[in-house]
């Protein structure tokens, strides 16, 4: 599958990627609001960062705990319930008067939520698409993603501005009802990918086979860590140019879909291997320049330019999906998305504290250095791993792999 006519044709493609989309937007929109929020109310770039990316943190117990339900559970109707699920937390951080203290718990508990979706969201893309289609599907997702977040953000913006940040937190909870009204009409019933209980004790068996293996853990790493940083530096946008975040975090997705729009489309398989560590380095390099406290020109061409090296985790998603048999799939993208969005948490309050110490512009270049070196670090193992698939391939405890190998040249 190399074109988007024939991805568009497959069965149940459209509504998921209108699904994904309208709660990329939702998501966007709301988190906007609600960094706005807590940045007016408390002047403080740490508690912003975490209003906005803190959640993701609560992505480590969902991890531990509920990810062996995402193979367990029927699709659709556990789409169809998170997405209620976030209807009904974002308006209650709309409450006026709200405490700050009661506003964090609640994303907490979405956070913690969203690692089940983010498995069961994947899983469904691989059962959805033929095996080679998986690349193409999961990048134009990202592009959706990028669309969205350039919608959302300018949007947004305008909403904070002309509505209020609470005005905006009903307009995303609204969203997130018209997104489980499209899971639940526009998707068709399926069964669970696997059998069996789904269980504290399940999920922390299999986590341990899908981390028994090295090719599989540098490429978890590679994907959790130096992106997880980076995201540290987004987080700084309000702090670093409150009237400008807007457009910051807008310009961040135009560089983000114009990388999977490259990668996923129109480079051959015989670069992704060559691709990868560039672009793996991309993603942080730009940041450095925030040291020295750029003006707004600089730092958009910085933020386009770094985005799109988000593009790299495109390459490490189908290599894992290349060492992991499909009865798993919905686990083991469950947990990358889990680890990522942890990630992502620890680089916001890193980068939060850096700048609640320093300044906005030296918190980001301090966590993109040390993105750098972790990238640096995981190399050696990505490159060891190279070629090795099937070796690496998660096996049953007492049964052989029944599944077909997936070809990938990724990095």
């Amino acid at each position: 599958m190399r074109t988007y006519r024939e991805l568009f044709r497959t069965p149940e493609f459209l509504p998921f990627f209108t699904t994904v989309s309208v709660q990329v937007a939702a998501q966007t929109a709301a988190g906007l609001a609600l960094g706005t929020l807590v940045y007016t109310a408390t002047g403080s770039p740490l508690l912003s960062a975490l209003a906005m990316f803190g959640p993701s943190l609560a992505q480590v117990a969902g991890a531990l705990t509920l990810l062996s339900a995402a193979d367990r559970l029927p699709p659709r109707a556990t789409l169809t319930g998170l997405a209620l699920l976030f209807a009904l937390g974002t308006g209650v951080q709309a409450v006026p008067g709200l405490p700050l203290w009661a506003a964090f718990t609640v994303l907490l508990g979405l956070g913690v939520a969203t690692s089940l979706g983010g498995g069961v969201r994947y899983g469904l893309l691989n059962e959805i698409l033929p095996q080679r289609g998986f690349l193409l599907g999961r990048s134009v997702l990202n592009m959706a993603v990028g669309t969205m977040q350039i919608l959302g953000f300018a949007v947004g913006g305008v909403l904070v501005t002309a509505l209020s940040a609470r005005g905006t937190l009903l307009v995303g909870a609204a969203l997130y009802v018209v997104a489980a009204a499209l899971a639940r009409f526009g998707l068709t019933a399926r069964p669970p990918r696997a059998t069996g209980r789904a269980s504290v004790r399940e999920t922390w068996r299999t986590n341990a086979l899908l981390w028994s293996s090295a090719p599989r853990r540098s490429v978890y790493l590679a994907l959790w860590v130096p992106n997880g940083l980076v995201v540290g530096c987004e987080s700084l946008y309000i702090a670093y140019a409150p009237a400008h975040a807007g457009l910051l975090f807008a310009c961040g997705a135009v560089g983000m879909l114009t990388g999977d729009a490259l990668v996923g489309r129109f480079v051959p398989g015989r670069w992704r291997a060559r691709l990868g560590a560039p672009l793996r380095l991309l993603l942080a390099a730009p940041y450095l320049v925030f040291a020295l406290d750029p003006g707004l020109p600089v730092a958009v061409v910085a933020v386009v330019l770094a985005s799109v090296g988000f593009s790299a985790s495109l390459l490490l998603q189908e290599r894992l999906m290349a060492l992991t048999p499909e009865e798993l799939s919905g686990h083991a993208l469950g947990l990358s998305s889990s680890g990522v969005l942890a990630m992502q948490g620890v680089g916001a309050a890193v980068a939060g504290s850096v700048a609640q110490l320093t300044s906005p512009g030296t918190g980001m270049a301090a966590v993109a250095a040390l993105s750098l070196a972790v990238t640096v670090a995981l190399a050696p193992g990505l490159r060891a791993g190279r070629g090795r698939g099937a070796e690496g391939r998660l096996q049953k405890e007492g049964s052989p792999r029944t599944t077909e190998t997936k070809e990938t040249t990724t990095s």
